[in-house]
């Protein structure tokens, strides 16, 4: 089916209060361009945008697996919506974001509006989670501009849009590895973010993976974004993918989790080096011991 703009369409999704991240990592990972969170008592209502470049079907059939593990979530409504006033209050309610000391997340119609001496990460906004709006993947760009460096490697898991890929890539890295579960993994999206960030597509490897099974390569910076229960699963084979002097950054974690995350490093053969905290969430900078 060829583009049209004229018209997007949406699929809201209900859960229970608290799943708000599972439910904009299901619309992330499908290639959504927007969503907006309603709460309505005690439960939360996301409803989920898609371009009408493909049957809606299509994308509910993309959509589905990523809801099947959670009982609690359910499809309230789909349909279409006509693309006139929404897009202008979905525009504005993303404005740049500074993150750190020395980045700015922000989408291409802002380009210009950043502060002097601000680097640019350029992403199209889907939901909250995975295009720099959400505490988790600011803890992170936060730590990347700590730890590191022009000419690393890095590997980005569980890497959804891959905006962490495409942050390190503008940061300096020479080359990022970014994996994911999911076989459809948003390449077009990515590709056009790479785009949007002047940067060769050549530099990001992006590929169907689990965590690091299979994983060959060594890196000087592993990214990870995922939550707990993946990050805690990753942690034994995370030192023999790190070069010499190589450090992995974690976030998804809660703070309660990050602090149980802590108690597991040294029997991984990891030591924490830093740590940023942002509302409930955390990102935790490791090294080889």
């Amino acid at each position: 089916m060829e583009r049209n703009d004229n018209f997007w369409w949406y699929i809201t999704l209900r859960g229970p209060a608290g799943l708000e991240d599972v439910l904009s990592s299901a619309a992330e990972s499908t290639g959504c361009i927007g969503s907006t969170v309603t709460n309505e008592g005690d439960a939360v209502d996301l409803q989920v945008y898609y371009r009408a470049n493909q049957d809606l079907g299509e994308w509910l059939k993309m959509l589905q697996p990523y809801l099947e593990p959670w009982r609690e979530i359910e499809i309230k409504d789909m349909g279409r919506v006509e693309n006139r006033a929404w897009n202008t209050e979905w525009m504005d309610a993303f404005p740049p974001l500074n993150v750190g000391e020395k980045l700015v997340v922000m989408a291409p119609w802002h380009a210009g509006k950043e502060d002097p001496g601000r680097l640019p990460i350029f992403i199209y906004p889907g939901s909250a989670f995975g295009t720099g709006y959400h505490q988790s993947t600011q803890a992170v760009l936060t730590l990347m501009e700590r730890w590191l460096k022009p000419g690393d490697v890095v590997a980005d898991i569980g890497c959804g849009t891959a905006i962490l890929s495409i942050a390190a890539l503008k940061m300096g890295a020479e080359r990022a590895y970014a994996r994911d579960l999911d076989p459809s993994v948003v390449r077009e999206a990515v590709r056009n973010t790479l785009e949007l960030n002047g940067i060769a597509e050549e530099k990001l490897d992006i590929a169907v993976g689990d965590l690091l099974k299979g994983f060959e390569h060594k890196v000087d910076l592993l990214l990870a974004n995922i939550l707990y229960e993946p990050n805690l699963a990753m942690l034994p084979d995370v030192a023999g993918a790190l070069n010499p002097g190589g450090r992995a950054i974690f976030s998804g974690l809660v703070v309660e989790e990050g602090e149980k995350f802590k108690e597991k490093l040294a029997e991984n053969g990891l030591r924490l080096v830093d740590e940023v905290r942002l509302d409930d969430w955390c990102g935790l900078a490791v090294a080889r011991l």
